[in-house]
Formats: C-alpha cells, sequence, structure tokens
C-alpha cells in the first residue's frame, strides 16, 4: 500500500472518530450504535 493512501486513510479514520464522537448519547442512539462501537465502526474506513 502506498504512503498517500495510508495517509488519506488514517485521516478519515480520525474524521470518523471525531465525528461520531461527537454525536450525542440520543444521537448514536437514533443510528443505532453506542461509543463502545465508534472505534470499530472508525477503523472500518483505515482498512
Amino acid at each position: 500500500m502506498n504512503p498517500i493512501r495510508i495517509a488519506k486513510n488514517w485521516m478519515s479514520y480520525r474524521r470518523t472518530l471525531a465525528e461520531l464522537g461527537n454525536l450525542s448519547n440520543q444521537a448514536l442512539s437514533d443510528i443505532g450504535i453506542t461509543r463502545y462501537e465508534i472505534r470499530n465502526i472508525a477503523s472500518r474506513s483505515f482498512r
């Protein structure tokens, strides 16, 4: 994998973490996820 793709994937991972982390517990519940699942979901963007 090339370094540019790795950097883009890492930025996407961090952005997803930040965006989901900023949601309220109610908003997370509305979309069907918990705070515990945020890292797991964000890691999908890093693969």
